[in-house]
């Protein structure tokens, strides 16, 4: 049997934030756009992340992020 850990992404483009909340405490802040979004999520995929959902309203995206464990 497996199980999954979760993290999740923040994206506030109104002010070009991003945020990224890992596992054991992992907590990551900086600034972007479109290509930052990208990247942080290509480099997640590498390591075995994926998007199991996301949510939006107003200027703000939040990605729910999960990887097999």
């Amino acid at each position: 049997m497996f199980s999954y850990e979760f993290g999740t992404i923040e994206w506030m483009w109104g002010n070009g934030t991003i945020r990224l909340n890992l596992p054991g405490g992992v907590e990551q802040t900086q600034n972007g756009g479109y290509q930052e979004v990208v990247d942080v999520l290509t480099g997640l995929g590498r390591q075995g992340w994926d998007v199991a959902t996301c949510a939006a309203g107003g200027n703000w995206l939040f990605w729910t992020l999960r990887r097999q464990h």
